[in-house]
Formats: C-alpha cells, sequence, structure tokens
C-alpha cells in the first residue's frame, strides 16, 4: 500500500492516530524510497535506549545524549519538517521535535501530549498540567508565564495570548499543521509537492469548511482539471447543503474544462 493510502486510511478509520506513522507518510511523498516501518524501527531503538521510563528520561536521551536541537540557522528548511530527516540530522523545528519526544515517550508507556501554542509548539507529560516541555529549546520545561512571555516574543502583541493556547490538541490536528506548515514553504512552489500537501491535508477529517476551500483552489491550480474536480466533490459530502451546492457547481466547471 502506497503511503498516500496508508495516511489516508489511519486519519479517517482509526481512533488511535500514531504521529509518528503519519508523519514518515508525509515524509515518504517528498522523500522517494523512504521506508514507512524502517523508520518506525529507527524510533523504536531511541526509545529502548532510555535508561528510565519518564519524560525526564526521554529529554535526556534525545537533547542530551543524542544531541537533537532546534534549527536556528536554517528553521525554514523543508528538511526540519520530515520526520526521517529530522531523526537522521537530529535537527528540526518545535512541531517536528514534538512528534519524536511524544512517540519515543509513547514507548515507554508514558503519555505526552501535543500542545498547538500559535507560534511555536510544545509538549506537556498527561500527569503534568502546570509544566509544558520546549523540545525545540533542548527540552526545557516551562511554567505558565514562561509559555507566555515565549508566546509574546512570537507575536509581538500582534496576537494576544489566551488560555487555551496551552490545551493539548489532536493528533489529527498535530498532523494538519505540519501539512500547513509545508503548504507556506519554500517546497510547495513545485506544483507536484503542493498537490499531495493539499491531498493528504484535505483527507483528515476536521479541517474547517474556510481552510478545506482554500485547499481546493489552491489544488485545482495545479493539478488537473477531473482530479480537482473530485477533490471538491468528495469534500461536499460532509458539509451542509449550501456549502455543498457551490462545491459542486464549482467541480462540474472544473470537468467543463475537459470538454
Amino acid at each position: 500500500m502506497e503511503s498516500s493510502d496508508r495516511f489516508v486510511e489511519m486519519v479517517t478509520s482509526v481512533d488511535d492516530v500514531r504521529l509518528d506513522f503519519g508523519a514518515l507518510c508525509i515524509a515518504a511523498h517528498a522523500h522517494p524510497g523512504l521506508v514507512v516501518d524502517d523508520w518506525i524501527a529507527r524510533i523504536d531503538e531511541i526509545a529502548g535506549a532510555c535508561t528510565d521510563v519518564s519524560l525526564d528520561a526521554v529529554v535526556a536521551e534525545l537533547f542530551g545524549r543524542r544531541g537533537f536541537q532546534g534549527d536556528l540557522e536554517n528553521y525554514d528548511d523543508p528538511e526540519n519538517s520530515f520526520l526521517d530527516s529530522v531523526v537522521e540530522r537530529r535537527c528540526g523545528i518545535p512541531i517536528s521535535l514534538s512528534v519524536l519526544v511524544i512517540e519515543v515517550a509513547r514507548r515507554l508507556g508514558i503519555s505526552v501530549l501535543p500542545v498547538g501554542m500559535p507560534g511555536h509548539f510544545l509538549v506537556r507529560a498527561a500527569e503534568c498540567p502546570d509544566h509544558w516541555c520546549d523540545p525545540f529549546h533542548g527540552g526545557r520545561l516551562l511554567t505558565r508565564e514562561q509559555c507566555h512571555a515565549l508566546f509574546d516574543t512570537v507575536y509581538r502583541g500582534t496576537r494576544a495570548f489566551e488560555e487555551t493556547d496551552l490545551l493539548p490538541v489532536s493528533a489529527r490536528s498535530v498532523l494538519a499543521r505540519m501539512l500547513a506548515n509545508l503548504e507556506n514553504g519554500e517546497l510547495a512552489r513545485d506544483p507536484v509537492q503542493l498537490a499531495w500537501m493539499c491531498e493528504l491535508h484535505l483527507a483528515i477529517p476536521g479541517v474547517s469548511v474556510t481552510d478545506g476551500v482554500q485547499l481546493l483552489r489552491r489544488l485545482a491550480r495545479v493539478v488537473d482539471p477531473v482530479r480537482a474536480a473530485g477533490a471538491y466533490e468528495r469534500m461536499a459530502e460532509g458539509v451542509d447543503d449550501e456549502v455543498a451546492k457551490r462545491l459542486r457547481s464549482e467541480a462540474r466547471l472544473l470537468r467543463s474544462r475537459m470538454n
């Protein structure tokens, strides 16, 4: 089964969405020949080397002994978004490093939750609601006040910090955010790359109608009309009647280009 089919099957049919699997399926689209299960085994090996069953042990293994770090010099490098490259190069961006922490911890039976703070992704241990871990900066622990300060360094007063910014988010929303990062990055200038990004993103349940329509319109600019029309029609099946009518109308217009 191809990585796109495996990705869609997981995000649409199971409750326990695995971030390592989803992130590696995303990476496989940019890295032909990538074998997802081989990289799953690489993460197994990292977890097996942890000296204790705790988030502290995971942090010590990743950011201490193995030297993982945030990529401050080439933050926008698309490779920082691909989990295989993060494991290989030992650097990444907040969300990809967070996925690695979560998945190493999961293998040890530790529940670590993704926290989608705008501008800077974090994680926290499920049993510790008052401290957050910042994988981009070596896994340092942050208080609520420190998270707020970190948020302010990103937004500089252009957006107000809200308590909901520190709540855990779903695995599906993490994968959607990883794809959104790619869609707004350098790699998306290539129409072939943008096409798979949009199609994987559209397959994730829970994508808002507004975001979905934007994705559809970007997709329609880079793929053939029939392929784009099919995406419009699939989205129309899960929205209210008025929106569905509009989407099907756009699908018909796209198909008419082939006549």
